[in-house]
C-alpha cells in the first residue's frame, strides 16, 4: 500500500474507534478487537493496530495483546472532576459575559444562537455526533469569548472528557437532549439581558443537571 493510502487508512480508524468511543457507541467496559474494526471499514488490520495505540496514549483504550482492545470506562471520580473544572470556567465565562457591552454580547450571542439551531436540527435528524459537537462548541464559544488566557486552552483540554459525559447522560437519561437545549436557552437569555446573577445560576443549574443526568449525587 502507497505510504499515502496508508495514513489516510490510519487517520480513518483512528477516527471511526475514536467517535464510537466518545459517542458512546463503544461502552465502557466492552472489548473491542482489530478484526471487527478491520471488516467494518474494510481495511487491513494495520491501520486499525496504530489507531488503537494511539488511543491507548490518550487513556481512551487499554490494549490487550491477543484480545482486543478494552474501552476505558470513566470513573465517577473523573466525572466530579471534569464537572467541578467545568463549573469553575463556564460560570466566569456566563458572569463576564452578562458584564460585557451589549455589542460584545450581541456579537456573541449570534453564534450561540446559531449553535442552538443546529442543535434543534441535529435533535431532529437524531445525528448524535453532531449534537454532541454542537453542543460543546455552544460552551466553548462562551468561555473563548471570555478571553482568558488560562481558562480557554484549559478548557480546550477538556473536551473528549465532555464530549463522553454528555454522550453518557444522553444514554441514561431519555429525554435529555431536550433538557440539555432548554437549558442551553436558560443560559443564552441571561446573558442577551445582562443578567449576571442569573447567568451565573443558569450554568450551575444546567452542570448539576448533567451530573445528576451521571447518576452521581
Amino acid at each position: 500500500m502507497p505510504r499515502g493510502e496508508r495514513l489516510a487508512a490510519k487517520d480513518r480508524a483512528y477516527a471511526f474507534v475514536k467517535d464510537q468511543v466518545l459517542s458512546g457507541a463503544f461502552e465502557g467496559g466492552e472489548l473491542i478487537s482489530e478484526g471487527d474494526i478491520s471488516r467494518s471499514l474494510e481495511m487491513s488490520r494495520t491501520p486499525i493496530r496504530e489507531a488503537f495505540l494511539r488511543l491507548e496514549v490518550e487513556g481512551l483504550l487499554r490494549l490487550y495483546p491477543q484480545r482486543g482492545a478494552l474501552v476505558v470506562p470513566v470513573s465517577p471520580s473523573e466525572v466530579r472532576s471534569v464537572l467541578e473544572a467545568r463549573l469553575v470556567v463556564e460560570r466566569f465565562a456566563a458572569e463576564k459575559l452578562a458584564d460585557a457591552s451589549l455589542t460584545t454580547r450581541e456579537s456573541v450571542l449570534v453564534r450561540l444562537d446559531d449553535h442552538l439551531a443546529r442543535q434543534h436540527e441535529l435533535v431532529r435528524d437524531e445525528r448524535l455526533s453532531a449534537f454532541l459537537e454542537e453542543d460543546r462548541l455552544f460552551h466553548s464559544c462562551m468561555v473563548e469569548a471570555a478571553d482568558n488566557l488560562l481558562f480557554t486552552p484549559f478548557y480546550a483540554s477538556l473536551r473528549d472528557r465532555q464530549v463522553r459525559m454528555i454522550a453518557e447522560s444522553l444514554l441514561l437519561e431519555q429525554g435529555r437532549r431536550q433538557t440539555i437545549l432548554d437549558e442551553h436557552q436558560q443560559i443564552a437569555d441571561a446573558v442577551r439581558k445582562g443578567d449576571r446573577e442569573q447567568a451565573s445560576v443558569a450554568v450551575a443549574t444546567h452542570l448539576a443537571s448533567t451530573r445528576s443526568a451521571l447518576g452521581l449525587t
